[in-house]
């Protein structure tokens, strides 16, 4: 059994280890609040974006220069992490996810570029050799629209410009604070399904249009990639932070079930202790006597 010392010195590293992650968990609880409010509200917009160009882009073969389909040499991978660890498995799923449609691309013969949303996908990508990569880590620090949708333009022209076949999005997207539905979506060319991308219009509505159709998709296409976009980022900040809530719940209450124990352990070793010193003043009182 261990003395006294080393399991106060053990109660007191747990105890200052439990502050630590109820403070985190606050921390994250009132960033989670902040999170959810601004997906949720960011959902209908986009949502409500998809649906007008659904019922634009009836498949009537109208055309712009981010539906085109052209064979895959060039492919740029967006992965989406966080700045910060200490959340669980959100990182290490995005990543493993992420490595494996790097492989799948590097077996169709594509040249990739990764761009790297979050520290923890810049690391990791640095450690593979050769691989063509930029990082936009500042983004998640103060995620305004105006940023995202400067990314999201790069993008676009290269796309347009022919610098690029394929564009597609790994992240976390948002489902509630205790879950995160690991995701991969097709951001460029445009389809006309893809889960809270490019949802298919009902076309059952009889439209004039003014100006022509391939004017207002011309229009109306970017804007819905710059809000997806951004909807992205917010889905895997609401994520981070949910997961970050859960892990650090969690980690306070086994610090509290370990506490349980150590403070038993310590009840346990004073008593003895208590029992040694007291057999040995009898013992010497009973010398003393003989």
């Amino acid at each position: 059994m261990a003395n006294l010392k080393e399991v106060r010195t053990r109660i007191a590293s747990v105890s200052s280890t439990q502050q630590i992650t109820s403070a985190m968990k606050m921390v994250s609880a009132a960033k989670f609040r902040r999170a959810q409010n601004a997906i949720v509200g960011m959902r209908p917009y986009a949502a409500q974006l998809n649906e007008i160009i659904g019922e634009i882009d009836t498949g009537d073969g109208v055309q712009t220069p981010y539906h085109a389909v052209r064979p895959v040499k060039r492919v740029y991978l967006v992965v989406v992490t966080s700045n910060k660890g200490l959340c669980g498995a959100f990182n290490s799923n995005v990543l493993k996810l992420a490595m494996q449609r790097l492989e799948h691309w590097r077996n169709e013969g594509a040249e990739i570029r990764v761009i790297c949303i979050g520290k923890k996908v810049s690391e990791q990508m640095a450690k593979q050799k050769g691989l063509e990569k930029f990082s936009y880590d500042e983004l998640l620090d103060s995620p305004s629209f105006n940023a995202i949708a400067t990314l999201a333009d790069t993008l676009l022209d290269d796309f347009a410009e022919k610098k690029v076949d394929h564009i597609e999005v790994v992240y976390n997207q948002f489902k509630n604070s205790l879950s995160q539905v690991l995701s991969c979506e097709q951001f460029l060319p445009v389809g006309q399904t893809s889960e809270g991308g490019k949802a298919k219009g009902s076309g059952k509505g009889d439209f004039i249009f003014e100006p022509s159709k391939e004017e207002i998709l011309r229009e109306m296409i970017p804007l819905t990639l710059r809000s997806t976009f951004y909807r992205i980022v917010l889905d895997s900040l609401a994520s981070e932070h949910g997961a970050r809530m859960t892990a650090m719940q969690k980690a306070t209450d086994n610090a509290t079930e370990l506490l349980k124990d150590l403070r038993l352990s310590y009840n346990k070793a004073r008593q003895a202790a208590i029992t040694n010193e007291i057999i040995e003043i009898v013992s010497g009182s009973e010398a003393l006597k003989g």
